[in-house]
C-alpha cells in the first residue's frame, strides 16, 4: 500500500493549481462526506477538477464531487477541498495527504477541517457537533513513513496540541454566539469502511474515544508536520450505542449530516471572518 510521493510531485500538483489563478488562499477547508453545501456560501473565483491536477488521488466515494473550490468565504481567501480520499478507497496516507501539503505550498496559512462520524458517547446526539480536541489513531499507516521531507518539517513532529487553540477557542465563541451547541471530545480514526459492531464501540468507548470516523487523522498528522495550525469539527450522523445498536444506511447518514451542516457553515463562515 505505502506509495511515497516526492516534493517535486507536491511542486508539481501546486504549479498547476497556481496556474489556474489560484493564489495566496489564507484558508484551506476540507469538506466532509454529506458536507459540501458550504461551497454554496463561498464567491467563486476558479473551479479544479482533482482529475486534472498531476499526481492527485481522484474521489471515489458517492458522495464526495472530487474538485478544489477556490474563492471568497467571510471575506478570506479560500481553498475548498469538495471531497477528500480515504485509506480505505484503496490510496496510500501519503496520496490522502497530499491535498493538504498542496495547500500549505499555495500559502495557506489555517486549515479548517470537517467530517462526518459516529456519536460513541452517548450523551452527544445525532444531528450535533463536535470540536475535535484530540484524536487517537488506529489506521494502520502513518503519512510520515518513509524519508522525511526536510523541506517541510521535522523527522518527529511533536502532537501534543494537534489542534490550534486559538482556532479551536474561535470555533467555541462563534458557538456560544450563534447558540449552536458545540460539543468537545476525543475522535479515533478507524480504517474503514465497515461501520463498528457493538464489542468494537464498547471498546472504543473504554479508550476515551467521544466520536469514531474514518479520515482527518492523517490530513492532521500532515498539517502538525508542517506547521499549519489546524481545527476540525465532526458532525455526528448517528449513535452508537452498542446495547441498542441498529443498521444504518449511508442515505440516513447524508440526511443527518444535511441537517446538522447548517451549523458547520455558519461556524467556518464566521470563523473565516474573524481570522
Amino acid at each position: 500500500m505505502h506509495k511515497e510521493i516526492t516534493y517535486e510531485q507536491i511542486k508539481a500538483s501546486a504549479e498547476y493549481i497556481k496556474a489556474k489563478g489560484v493564489e495566496q488562499a489564507q484558508v484551506g477547508i476540507i469538506l466532509g462526506t454529506g458536507l459540501g453545501k458550504l461551497v454554496d456560501e463561498i464567491d467563486i473565483i476558479a473551479i479544479v477538477d482533482y482529475s486534472d491536477i498531476p499526481n492527485f488521488p481522484v474521489s471515489t466515494v458517492e458522495s464526495h464531487k472530487g474538485r478544489l473550490i477556490y474563492g471568497v468565504l467571510g471575506g478570506k481567501k479560500v481553498l475548498a477541498m469538495q471531497g477528500r480520499f480515504h485509506y480505505y478507497e484503496g490510496y496510500s496516507m501519503q496520496q490522502i495527504t497530499l491535498p493538504i501539503r498542496v495547500m500549505k505550498l499555495l500559502g495557506v496559512q489555517q486549515l479548517l477541517i470537517s467530517n462526518a462520524a459516529g456519536a460513541v458517547n452517548l450523551d452527544y446526539k445525532k444531528g450535533s457537533v463536535m470540536l475535535i480536541d484530540d484524536h487517537i489513531n488506529l489506521q494502520p499507516e502513518n503519512p510520515l513513513t518513509g524519508s522525511n521531507m526536510n523541506d517541510l518539517g521535522p523527522r518527529f513532529p511533536d502532537m501534543s496540541q494537534p489542534y490550534d487553540k486559538t482556532l479551536n477557542q474561535l470555533l467555541i465563541s462563534t458557538a456560544n454566539k450563534n447558540n449552536i451547541t458545540l460539543h468537545q471530545g476525543v475522535y479515533v480514526a478507524v480504517p474503514g469502511p465497515n461501520l463498528e459492531t457493538r464489542a468494537e464501540y464498547r471498546w472504543l468507548r473504554n479508550m476515551g474515544a467521544d466520536a469514531v470516523g474514518m479520515s482527518t487523522v492523517p490530513e492532521v498528522i500532515v498539517a502538525n508536520h508542517m506547521g499549519l495550525p489546524c481545527a476540525a469539527i465532526s458532525v455526528l450522523t448517528d449513535e452508537c450505542d452498542p446495547d441498542n445498536l441498529h443498521p444504518v444506511s449511508l442515505k440516513e447518514i447524508l440526511d443527518v449530516a444535511a441537517i446538522a451542516e447548517v451549523d458547520l457553515i455558519q461556524l467556518f463562515k464566521q470563523v473565516c471572518e474573524h481570522l
